[in-house]
């Protein structure tokens, strides 16, 4: 399933991507910015990012951001957002959001009695939510992927 909005684009759920997981190799050694060690030497075991990265495989699904709002969070065009639906969105979690039928990824904030989605970029204005009836939180981002 791919769900395209102007800013997000769901990719899947952990359960789906959990039937194609892969082990990777994991070293122990630390990486040296000075003389190189042969890291095959420290090979521990195979690494499955999913143990890591995934707490609950019925509630979890991926999404691709789109757009600079989340900047400051360390959220870029292009990133891949790991959200746990089973998380409580509290105060200063970033959620995602179903706001008039489109996707979001915002910072949920909660201000003298107010709720806002929050940017984490100044260039965007957050977003009042208090009195809006088409508002549905998603899930809460716990990961945050992107290629440097």
């Amino acid at each position: 399933m791919t769900y395209i909005s102007s800013s997000l684009e769901l990719l899947g759920d952990s359960a789906a991507i959990q039937r194609e997981r892969v082990g990777l190799p994991l070293y122990l050694a630390p990486v040296e910015a000075g003389f190189p060690s042969p890291a095959e030497d420290y090979l521990d075991r195979r690494l499955d990012l999913h143990e890591h990265l995934v707490r609950n495989d019925a509630a979890t699904f991926f999404l691709r951001a789109h757009g600079e709002s989340m900047l400051g969070a360390g959220i870029h065009d292009g990133d891949l957002l790991i959200v746990d639906r089973s998380l409580d969105a509290g105060h200063r979690k970033v959620v995602i959001a179903a706001l008039d039928g489109e996707l979001t990824v915002k910072r949920l904030l909660h201000r003298e009695g107010r709720v806002f989605l929050a940017p984490e970029n100044p260039q965007f204005e957050p977003i009042d939510i208090t009195e809006s009836e088409f508002v549905h939180i998603w899930g809460v981002v716990t990961y945050v992927v992107h290629k440097l």
